[in-house]
């Protein structure tokens, strides 16, 4: 009788157990459905092939999925296994190692960057700088934004040096220490920091010291590394829908862009940076102490500083947080230590809407409302450069036409040659200088914007219909020139 009374107690516990379990189970089911449901509506909308997705809480890995495809053409699905390139959200491992060389008296983050690259001086008005390890970690060194531009295009084990050397001939945009400037390539100065302290090369050293004891056996420190089927497919809009491209390699830029992973590993790199993943090899404390933000000048961002590869937002309620865009990658990760929560997105587009996924995700887990109205300037660019290049295509067939016509009135001798007169004089050169003027601007062009860039780097970072724009323009100025040159120089009888 006792026993059976101890077996029917059993069973009303496990009932009132499971039943108190039941409410918090069906709010994770909702909330899960609301996060699927947000990703298809974003990914739609922003043209974005594909999206993988990780949420840790807790130490524990809460949701991990992919949507879309890892390859459009072969409709690939994207898994958690699914390859990536991280884009900025690599210099975290970047700036943690400096931390671990730095706890390990091998540097001080206080040091003059020449006492490791004797050679790197830089000028602030003509002047020779200063730069600390602390100033490139932390975006204050006075290197400019627009020096992403004039990173070489190379896969030599050189590379890192010759990105580097680069800055040789660039002078600073600002006094080092005095305000922040976010620069891709000063974690590219860092890692050659790295290599020259540790005496190996960067991949090397992260792999070994950072991927490796946390068992990141996927990630891999830059494109040459890439052994795997599980690479996804890059793409740029244009033309308002998503194209294949491939990037030239900068193997010179890997410490600041191209460790390369998946959501799996990432839910990895997300426990540790929450003091999830007990580790020997990486002390928590130098974690906490990569979060620490730079405070000693204006924040970035609304009450955001950046500490070493994260953006450090508020104060009691802290996230941290980066995003990270590649030419055809992008992605986004945000932590928040009080709730022990973290949130990863990676997609094979650079578009901002990876941030506002990631940005969406998280306030859903928390239960926030969500803002879904989202703006990406790569498309808006994209629909405004695409409807120029309609009107361009059409004006270079409208030219086509017309030359084709002025050449078979000569072959049938319909239009005669004539010498010039001061009339035909004054219009062949003010034909001239039109079509000089356009080329001009052709070449120019780049020059004239904000960040002074060139042609090679819009081609590779911006919307693939930049490229047909440039193109048709040159065809159709061609067009122009030549059309020009006929009427002028010829005539026909009724004249």
């Amino acid at each position: 009788m006792k026993r059976s009374l101890k077996i029917y107690l059993f069973i009303i516990s496990m009932i009132v157990a499971l039943g108190s379990l039941m409410p918090t189970i069906a709010n994770a089911d909702e909330k899960t459905q609301k996060i699927d449901q947000f990703i298809k509506e974003q990914m739609a909308i922003s043209k974005i092939p594909g999206v993988s997705l990780v949420i840790v809480e807790k130490g524990k890995t809460v949701y991990e999925k992919g949507f879309g495809y890892a390859d459009v053409q072969s409709k690939t699905p994207v898994t958690p296994k699914t390859l990536f390139e991280l884009g900025s959200t690599s210099k975290a491992f970047t700036g943690l190692a400096i931390l671990q060389l730095e706890k390990e008296g091998l540097l001080k983050r206080s040091d003059d960057v020449q006492k490791y690259i004797p050679w790197f001086k830089l000028k602030y008005n003509g002047k020779s700088q200063l730069i600390t390890i602390n100033q490139l970690l932390y975006h204050t060194s006075g290197i400019a934004t627009n020096t992403i531009s004039n990173i070489p295009k190379s896969n030599e084990p050189n590379a890192l040096e010759l990105t580097v050397k680069k800055l040789l001939d660039q002078p600073l945009n600002r006094q080092p220490g005095s305000s922040f400037e976010y620069a891709t390539i000063n974690y590219d100065v860092l890692g050659l920091v790295i290599e020259k302290v540790s005496k190996q090369p960067f991949d090397t050293y992260i792999k070994q010291q950072l991927l490796k004891p946390i068992s990141m056996n996927d990630t891999v420190v830059g494109i040459h590394q890439v052994n795997s089927n599980e690479m996804a497919t890059g793409y740029k809009i244009g033309l308002m829908r998503e194209q294949a491209y491939t990037p030239p390699i900068y193997r010179g830029n890997v410490p600041a862009g191209y460790v390369i992973s998946n959501t799996s590993d990432i839910a990895k790199w997300l426990k540790l940076q929450l003091g999830n993943s007990q580790n020997e090899t990486i002390d928590y404390k130098i974690i906490q102490e990569s979060h620490i933000p730079d405070q000693s000048v204006e924040p970035f961002d609304k009450d955001t500083y950046y500490a070493s590869g994260w953006g450090v937002m508020g104060k009691e309620e802290q996230y941290i947080s980066h995003a990270g865009e590649n030419p055809t990658f992008s992605s986004y990760f945000i932590i928040q230590p009080n709730e022990q929560l973290g949130v990863a997105v990676l997609s094979n587009m650079n578009s901002s809407y990876t941030t506002a996924i990631g940005q969406g995700v998280i306030d859903l887990w928390e239960g926030k409302t969500i803002n879904t109205i989202h703006s990406d300037i790569f498309q808006n660019l994209d629909k405004i450069i695409s409807l120029i290049c309609v009107v361009v295509v059409g004006l270079g067939m409208f030219l086509s036409i017309q030359l084709l016509t002025t050449l078979r009135e000569i072959v049938k001798k319909q239009r005669i040659r004539v010498s010039l007169n001061r009339k035909r004089t004054f219009l062949l050169n003010f034909h001239s200088l039109s079509v000089a003027i356009i080329f001009a601007l052709i070449i120019l062009f780049p020059k004239l914007l904000p960040e002074k860039s060139n042609w090679d780097f819009i081609k590779v970072w911006g919307p693939s219909s930049i490229t047909v724009l440039l193109y048709s323009v040159i065809v159709s100025a061609v067009l122009y020139c030549l059309l020009g040159l006929v009427k002028i120089f010829t005539k026909t009888e009724k004249d």
